[in-house]
């Protein structure tokens, strides 16, 4: 596997020895002073050019950063797919190479970068061959900080968490799996995230990030807050499933509660008993049953 440094030397020298590059500059965890650093992290690579069609057109280009052992090219998905009308100034091919290393790479018009790398504090510039590109400061997850919620907001996602578990009750019920881990991880679960990013915010005054999808919040939370978290996993077994969501619907009421006491919000109660009692009752509904009630 080519360290580190000899792939910011392969990179480095394919921009500098091709006259349509005339910058480069890099985004994403490599930037990140606060990610952990492992070796399955990507280089995520922006290449700016005077134009991008030759690159799409030459498809061999790309050879030179190793042998591929498989590639995305997700803009040409987008275009096959009816997503977007036309490929115009910006196109990327995310490549696993044969080493290990993965390299995301992208082709981008100046005017698109000088505008792009002002919207991403976590840009590093590389190269610049013309100074085409903004002064930007040092690279930071700032943008990605838990933000505190409004009153507002804290309804909302109490009143989404407690509504959508009518689905998982009624999906357990009639023990249809994929509906219920669908209902669980794209409605339910979001709203759990959130409400424990909150408790992290006010804890660290909202100075920092909790990654994509929550996975270093085990940083700030007490370890046995962690744990249950992890537990609101499950198998496809109905009746872990049956486990899993009750534990997140204890874990979410009593972070709720905390959150809407130290941020002085209203938190409904009664729609959370309400709720959870629903959801119990289902659970020891007979198959047989004509009624709910």
């Amino acid at each position: 596997m080519r360290t580190e440094h000899e792939m910011f030397d392969l990179i480095l020298k394919v921009a500098k020895e091709d006259e349509r590059i005339r910058a480069v500059y890099m985004n994403g965890s490599r930037t990140n002073p606060n990610a952990p650093v492992d070796i399955f992290q990507d280089y995520d690579i922006v290449f700016v050019v005077k134009e991008i069609r030759s690159f799409i057109d030459d498809r061999n280009w790309i050879d030179i950063f190793g042998e591929r052992l498989y590639m995305q090219c997700p803009d040409e998905l987008d275009l096959i797919l009816g997503h977007i009308d036309e490929i115009k100034n910006y196109y990327g091919w995310l490549i696993q190479l044969a080493d290990g290393n993965r390299l995301d790479l992208h082709v981008q018009t100046i005017d698109v970068a000088k505008n792009d790398i002002l919207n991403d504090k976590l840009c590093k510039i590389l190269l610049d061959k013309d100074d085409i590109l903004p002064f930007i400061p040092e690279a930071t997850d700032q943008d990605y900080y838990v933000k505190k919620p409004s009153n507002e907001e804290f309804g909302c996602v109490c009143n989404e968490f407690w509504w959508c578990l009518n689905n998982v009750a009624k999906g357990l019920w009639r023990e249809e799996v994929p509906y219920v881990q669908d209902m669980i991880n794209y409605f339910v679960r979001p709203q759990l995230v959130k409400v424990l990013s909150w408790k992290i915010g006010i804890e660290t005054n909202y100075s920092c990030s909790i990654g994509k999808s929550g996975k270093y919040m085990y940083r700030w939370l007490p370890k046995e807050i962690w744990e249950l978290f992890l537990k609101t996993y499950s198998s496809g077994n109905v009746i872990e499933i049956w486990e899993a969501v009750l534990t997140m619907c204890n874990l979410f009421d009593v972070v709720a509660h905390e959150v809407s006491k130290k941020l002085f919000y209203n938190y409904y109660e009664n729609e959370a008993n309400e709720s959870l009692k629903f959801l119990k009752h289902t659970r020891q509904l007979s198959k047989s049953a004509k009624e709910i009630y």
